[in-house]
């Protein structure tokens, strides 16, 4: 698959207020933008109020070259924000404004249709904090095609989550990508009582019928786990400025690779090259010259390694036994 694809970054749309400055943020927006870095069609679904914030966001989302056209107007809500403390390895915290507009996010015939177009789809778990978003992305997921690859960015935010909720998502996904903290939250949540990361991947993997889990371990890399494969990658030494955006920009190019049929040994390299360099930049949306990205991406050898676990695994042959340098 050589042409672009279409990634529909699904759910909240708000103003990141960092110490640094006022930058837009959402992790479905984020997702969108990164896509669209990538060469893929990014588009962002979600709602603003009918205020200075909103009108500013589809201001900014024009000038990163994404289209306002999924994004709907509430004349009774604001526009959302979120105040982000960084901590001294630029780890954030968010505190996250309530009932503002993509709180009241609603299907209607210009979503149904993207929808049913959409190639990918990343939805999370914070837009569904209120019902009336929560029935409108269950309704939006409800109406892709067969073939469409929807992603759940787990993306645990306070207290904003349920296991009713996760539970919904969790079977929506083809994919499910958390952060290790995360991995263990729901585990708990879901009475896995197991240690190891790459059994509890796949507890849920086959709990859900999910095609992949990718767990991400911030400076540490990341984990991708299917039913057959487990894919390490120990990161990469960056000088950070801030997390803001990595890890939607991890998913962005997991994405982008996993849906055009590469192994995962290459995804895994190519995703954590991505979230690297965006640690090393301000904000979630930076700009990038697309002459710039193939050298982020490279092809130099990586850290990215596949463990095969026979007793995860299931019965192979001696030839398969074995740990296998990418």
């Amino acid at each position: 698959m050589s042409k672009p694809v279409l990634m529909v970054g699904l759910g909240e749309l708000l103003w990141d207020l960092l110490p640094s400055g006022r930058v837009m943020g959402g992790a479905p927006a984020n997702f969108a933008y990164m896509a669209s870095v990538l060469g893929d069609r990014g588009v962002v679904a979600s709602r603003v109020g009918r205020d200075a914030f909103g009108r500013e966001a589809c201001e900014v989302l024009a000038k990163l070259g994404l289209t306002t056209s999924y994004i709907q107007h509430d004349d009774a809500h604001e526009t959302g924000s979120a105040r982000v403390s960084l901590d001294l390895e630029g780890l954030p915290t968010f505190t996250i404004k309530e009932a503002v507009a993509w709180d009241f996010l609603e299907q209607s015939l210009i979503w149904k249709e993207l929808a049913e177009q959409a190639d990918v789809i990343c939805f999370g778990t914070l837009a569904q904090r209120s019902p009336i978003s929560s029935t409108t992305i269950d309704q939006f997921l409800s109406e892709t095609r067969e073939t469409t690859l929807q992603i759940y960015d787990v993306n645990l935010r306070q207290s904003f989550f349920s296991v009713e909720t996760l539970e919904r998502s969790f079977h929506h996904a083809d994919i499910a990508k958390l952060t290790n903290e995360e991995l263990l939250r729901v585990s708990s949540l879901f009475a896995f009582h197991e240690a190891d990361e790459v059994v509890l991947a796949r507890r849920l993997l086959r709990r859900f019928a999910l095609r992949l889990v990718c767990i991400t371990r911030g400076a540490h890399g990341s984990l991708l786990v299917s039913e057959r494969e487990a894919v390490e990658h120990g990161g990469f030494a960056v000088d950070v400025v801030d997390t803001v955006g990595a890890g939607d920009a991890f998913t962005a190019c997991l994405a982008h690779y996993f849906v055009r049929g590469c192994a995962l040994g290459e995804v895994s390299e190519a995703a954590n090259r991505f979230a690297s360099w965006v640690t090393t930049q301000v904000g979630a949306t930076p700009r990038l010259d697309p002459a710039y990205l193939q050298q982020i991406l490279g092809h130099a050898p990586g850290t990215a390694r596949t463990l095969v676990t026979p007793k995860d695994l299931g019965p192979r042959s001696d030839q398969d036994n074995r740990e296998i340098e990418i």
